[in-house]
């Protein structure tokens, strides 16, 4: 079993500036990658801000962002958002010599995948695509609920994961998430028809997480279709990103 520590604080009128935790992910990385802590997992929230990763072009910044900032960051990806009633997820694990970070992603994502099982809702991946989508319907297209952007420095993982639980999606309208355009973004409570906030999911979260990043084989989620991201091929980039 992994011996994964979890870290959960910051949610609600403590959620943690994205500045802040960034700096303390720093620390904790470069305590992982000297064996002097073990593999972490920080649970938290964020206030309003839009973090643009390695990809993010001029042209996908929000015009109006609000109160909210916009801050460079180094992982990969492209822009995405986070804030109140998104449960944000920062593992930061010693990769095994035998599990490529792109099988790190898929875990990742198969975790969330699961955890929205837990709640009733049917998700996937969209090869070409990382994070965990809904597949389209007559009335929506399809659309994301949980995005990954990840960075790995000396064999140790950095960034992590988003959940939209009851965030305000109206933050979403402000930008182009991760310049797919012809997708939308959801969450939780909006599928589902009920308030779920993030502490609802805290323990399935943990639970999933534990579990497939003990690194024993999975029978992952069957895809939906491929779908490229705009001007990409379908192919998975080794680096994550929050699209």
């Amino acid at each position: 079993m992994s011996d994964l520590v979890f870290c959960e604080g910051g949610f609600g009128t403590d959620a943690v500036e994205y500045l802040e935790a960034w700096d303390t992910q720093r620390r904790i990385h470069g305590q992982v990658v000297s064996g002097t802590e073990p593999d972490t997992v920080w649970l938290l929230e964020h206030p309003p801000v839009f973090t643009a990763g390695k990809r993010t072009a001029p042209g996908d910044r929000p015009t109006d962002p609000g109160a909210a900032p916009v801050i460079d960051v180094d992982r990969g990806g492209m822009i995405t958002f986070h804030g109140p009633g998104q449960l944000v997820g920062y593992p930061i694990v010693r990769l095994p010599d035998h599990v490529k970070v792109v099988d790190y992603v898929r875990r990742v994502e198969e975790a969330l995948i699961l955890v929205c099982a837990d709640l009733g809702l049917a998700t996937a991946r969209v090869p070409g695509r990382s994070g965990v989508w809904l597949r389209a319907d007559t009335a929506l297209p399809e659309r994301k609920i949980a995005a990954l952007g990840i960075r790995v420095a000396q064999g140790v993982t950095m960034h992590g994961f988003a959940l939209n639980c009851d965030v305000d999606l109206g933050w979403y309208d402000r930008f182009v998430p991760c310049g797919i355009a012809d997708a939308g973004v959801t969450s939780l409570s909006a599928e589902l028809g009920r308030d779920v906030t993030v502490y609802d999911v805290l323990p399935s979260v943990r639970r999933h997480l534990t579990d497939l990043l003990a690194w024993a084989p999975y029978d992952p989620t069957p895809d939906y279709e491929p779908r490229p991201e705009p001007g990409r091929q379908a192919r998975v980039s080794v680096l994550g990103l929050p699209g």
